[in-house]
Formats: structure tokens, sequence, C-alpha cells
């Protein structure tokens, strides 16, 4: 069973998910299919036609008609069906998990949350408390990031970024090792050290998660930084993945420590630089890395600049490879940006407080509360209407609805895999 998804690594007891989200297009409408069986099963037989993969694979082999129970919370009913004797409950797409709220009710508060506005101001604005929206935000990181956001197996990324982000929980310092791939976190998990075990054990969610969707999905190349634990991980875990060092990081380095003391140097170096990154072949970056470096020790820079730039040269082949793969990054700009969001995120909360499945659970629906909820108006005007960056990368959304697409891609907490134990 999915280790992540379920918090398994932290949890062992919990069981597969037995929810199936199908969106409806009203109250109205859900009320008048629910209450004829068969205009019900219609409804899901159109439904599985249209999107099999929110279903679980064995509905194929047929299922049985079930009852209908009444949820206390909220007043509505909802119909269970029995796949190979075990029971699955249709949730409507309009009702959160658990039937804790109508998502009419919370959308508007899970979008502010996309730009940090803490819970108890979502409690001053919209009713309840801020404990109820802490745990609907939890409740959303329960579900598989790669199987909610990614709906097909052609989707898979090729290409990805990784890299750590710094925090801490409750004062001890940790990690978020953070996966990317066109405009979305794929993974965010979180590591007690810096180690190359910590890091394999937090990068492998991402893999757990991916070979849900196709179990021999193997990314082509990962663009990371010069950091040998993050390198050590990747490799564990992918022994085939091409690792591409990122070539932003050796200018950032440079950057950081001349741009104010070396001026003039500094303009002189970083034109240099970047007129290495526009070369259009590998030949022709390896020899104007080549020339960089003889110029640099020509002109006797600071010692700061020397090594930076004489890291390059060493390490060539780590930042040539990317010319053997169209589409590789060969910068960390995609995950920088997002992880620039991430960092506003955890600053305005102060960090992680609490337990350490507390701050995964937390980080988690924070992703994929990114991952789904509108872009400005700008954004989505120049993708074509797409809304977000889930909605662009699979070029359709189930419902206008931007927290009801997240609920309904969420079905079965994103996992299609394998038949669960009828007697758990």
């Amino acid at each position: 069973m999915l280790r992540s998804a379920h918090m398994n690594h932290l949890n062992p007891g919990l069981r597969q998910n037995r929810t199936i989200c199908i969106p409806f297009g009203d109250r109205d409408h859900y009320t008048e299919v629910l209450k004829d069986p068969n205009i019900f099963r219609e409804f899901i037989e159109i439904s599985l036609q249209r999107w099999p993969e929110l279903f679980p694979r064995e509905i194929t082999n047929g299922y049985l008609m079930k009852d209908i129970r009444l949820s206390v919370k909220l007043s509505t009913p909802v119909r269970r069906i029995e796949i190979w004797g075990t029971s699955y409950t249709i949730r409507p797409s309009f009702a959160m998990p658990y039937m804790t709220g109508f998502v009419d009710d919370v959308e508007k508060g899970m979008f502010l949350r996309k730009l940090d506005v803490p819970f108890w101001a979502l409690a001053y604005v919209f009713g309840r408390y801020p404990m109820y929206w802490w745990r609907i935000e939890k409740t959303i990181g329960r579900n598989s990031i790669v199987g909610t956001t990614v709906k097909q197996p052609q989707h898979l990324p090729e290409h990805i970024v990784a890299d750590e982000k710094h925090s801490w929980i409750a004062g001890d310092k940790v990690y978020v090792a953070t996966t990317a791939a066109n405009g979305c976190i794929l993974g965010a998990s979180i590591a007690e050290d810096a180690g190359e075990k910590q890091l394999t054990k937090a990068y492998s969610v991402f893999k757990e998660e991916s070979q849900c969707i196709h179990p021999e999905y193997t990314p082509k190349t990962v663009n990371i930084d010069g950091w040998k634990g993050t390198q050590s991980a990747w490799k564990t875990l992918f022994p085939c993945i091409v690792l591409i060092c990122c070539f932003l990081h050796i200018f950032i380095k440079i950057r950081d420590r001349c741009k104010k003391k070396h001026k003039d140097l500094f303009l002189q170096t970083a034109e240099r630089f970047w007129n290495c990154y526009r070369a259009l072949t590998k030949a022709s970056f390896s020899q104007r890395v080549r020339r960089l470096h003889e110029w640099a020790v020509r002109r006797s820079l600071p010692e700061v600049m020397l090594e930076a730039i004489s890291k390059l040269y060493d390490n060539l082949a780590s930042f040539s490879v990317a010319y053997d793969f169209p589409g590789a990054h060969r910068t960390s700009n995609m995950i920088d940006r997002l992880m620039q969001r991430m960092h506003r995120h955890l600053f305005s909360m102060q960090y992680f407080h609490g337990s350490l499945s507390a701050a995964e659970l937390g980080i988690r629906g924070w992703v994929l509360i990114n991952n789904f909820a509108p872009s400005n108006p700008w954004t989505v005007k120049k993708h074509g209407g797409l809304l977000s960056p889930a909605e662009r990368l699979n070029k359709f959304r189930y419902h206008d609805n931007w927290l009801q697409n997240l609920l309904t891609s969420a079905s079965l907490q994103g996992i299609r895999g394998i038949p669960p134990n009828p007697l758990q």
C-alpha cells in the first residue's frame, strides 16, 4: 500500500481509501439521480466511460448496487456500491471529504490559503473556527500528490527538478524534499536531516506515488544542485536517471558574493558566464566554458569567483549532459519559483509546529491547493482559459469549480492500486 499518501510510514495501520468522488452538476441533479437506482447506475456507467481513472480498476468486472446512507453532518444521502466484496462510497464532488461541509461554503477560504491567509482570519471572515479550516487543509494533504495532480500515465514528466527547502519543526531543523515538473509541485516530503538516508526516504514518496500510476515509471533526467546527499538519493531511487547539475546555482554563488564588492569584474564575468549558457550545442558550450576558465585564470579573478568557475570547469560533463536530452532542465529556475511561494507560506506561519505527521500533511495540503487553485487572470488568459497548473498539465478539468476539480481528481485519494483487503 502507498506509504506517503496515507502517511503509512508514520502510521502503518491506515487502510486504503474507499471513497469514489464523481462530479455532479448541482445538488438538485444529484438528488434526482440518486432516487432511481437505474438512473444512478447509468450515471456511473457514463462516468466510468469518461473518467475510468476515478474508479477502482476492478470495477470493470462488475459491481453491485448497495444501500443509501444519510450523512448526519450535511443531511445529504450517499449511495454505496460493492466491488469484489468490498464496499465503496460514492461521494458527490460538491461535498467535502468526511462530509465536513459543502464546497461552496469552503472554496473561497481554501483559495485564500494559496495566498497564506491564516486560519484565524478565515474563521473571522467565513465563520466556523480556526481548527476547522486547519483540518480541511490537512485532509486535502492525505491524498497522493502525484496521483491527484497527474491523471494519465502519459503526463508523467520525463524531466524533473528537485531541491530541499530548509525549515523547522518546533525549532528543530528539517528539510522539505521537493520535486517539481511542468509548473506543478509533484513531491513534498519532510526529511529530518540532509543525509542520504533521510533524503532517499523523503524523495521515495514521489517514486511510490508515480509508480502507482505507471509501475515502471522512471524519469530520464533530474536537475539538482551539487549536494552529495541529493545526488545519491536520486541515484538510489532511479539507478538509470541522469543527474544534471544546475547552471544557475554556480552563477548565484558568484552574484551573492561579488555583485557589490567586485562590481566591474562581476559584470564582465556575468556576461561571459551567460554567453556559455546560450550555446546551442554541447561542443560549443564546452568550448565556451573552457575559454571562460582560461580568461578567469589569466585575469586572476578573486578567489570566490575563480572557485565557482573552476567548479563549473571541473564538472563540465555534469552540466553539458543536458544537451543530450532535449527538454531537460538546465537550471532549477522552475522549482525555485515554486519554492519561493513555499518559503512565503512557511514564513507566514512561522514554520511547522507539532508533530512530523501534522507538518507533512500540512505541506502536502498546501501543495495540492497550489496545484489546483486558479492562477491570476492574466496567466489564465495566456493559457487559453486553463485555470491552474494541474489543468495545464492534464489539458482538461473535471469541474469548473477548482475545489470540486481537486476533490474529483483525488477520488480514491488519487490511488488506483491493488484491490484492497475486504477484511480490513
